[in-house]
């Protein structure tokens, strides 16, 4: 039976424990944090040097391109396609945006994540229900100058191959009047591959597209828009960036 990679023992030996402290310390910053600001901004700083020191301990490097196609101050929905746990560490260094997701519903149960997720503005929602009330804390996010970060996806890639986009997300855009930025990410599933305890440094490309504007579109446009998405991100996916 061979023995694991050096990767492997790295990630086992190094990385995993390094990475709990950073979580430890800086989640307890973040969580104090919300006693003082409800608006999840510094909360968000804390999770931009988690994700910071987690891509710099495993070696991992971005090269941005395409930043000067959003403008600051503006709110979007930037969607990505999904390799990799790494991407959310990747997208949240990289965007200079206070950036929000959404989650399901349940994970507001859990003790300490749910409640950081619900106190610091993040969406946390049945999207089998999503309705007028998920609308009004859109628009509430887009008054504070939030942004939302989402994986129509619904699961990773196990191959780097872009797969169908879910139009949920994109009919809350349209209902919101969000224009949508379509964001690829191309080679982070080979920093850590899916199904694998293991990571690798290496570097990472993350494109950003011109927003889609959703002005004039309504609900049955959802799957066109959806597709579009997609269509950009796996151009750019299959030429590598």
């Amino acid at each position: 039976m061979p023995l694991p990679s050096y990767h492997w023992w790295r990630t086992v030996f190094w990385l995993i424990p390094l990475i709990s402290v950073y979580t430890v310390v800086l989640g307890a910053a973040s969580l104090a944090s919300m006693l003082v600001d409800r608006r999840g901004h510094v909360a968000h700083r804390c999770a931009r040097l988690w994700s910071w020191c987690i891509l710099a301990t495993t070696g991992v490097r971005v090269r941005l391109r395409g930043r000067e196609r959003v403008s600051l101050g503006q709110s979007y929905v930037f969607v990505s396609n999904h390799q990799s746990i790494y991407d959310f560490p990747i997208l949240i260094t990289s965007l200079p945006f206070q950036l929000r997701i959404i989650a399901k519903a349940s994970l507001g149960a859990f003790p300490v994540l749910g409640w950081h997720l619900r106190y610091t503005g993040h969406l946390l929602i049945d999207r089998a229900r999503a309705g007028r009330g998920t609308l009004r804390r859109i628009a509430d996010l887009m008054r504070r100058g939030h942004s939302l970060i989402v994986f129509p996806e619904g699961t990773r890639s196990a191959d780097g191959q872009v797969l169908g986009f879910r139009r949920g997300l994109f009919r809350l855009a349209i209902e919101a009047g969000l224009p949508v930025v379509p964001v690829a990410v191309i080679g982070s599933r080979h920093v850590m591959p899916k199904g694998r305890l293991m990571t690798c440094p290496g570097q990472v490309e993350l494109v950003v597209h011109a927003p889609l504007p959703t002005d004039g579109l309504d609900r049955e446009d959802a799957r066109t828009l959806a597709d579009r998405a997609r269509d950009v991100i796996a151009a750019t996916v299959a030429g590598e960036g």
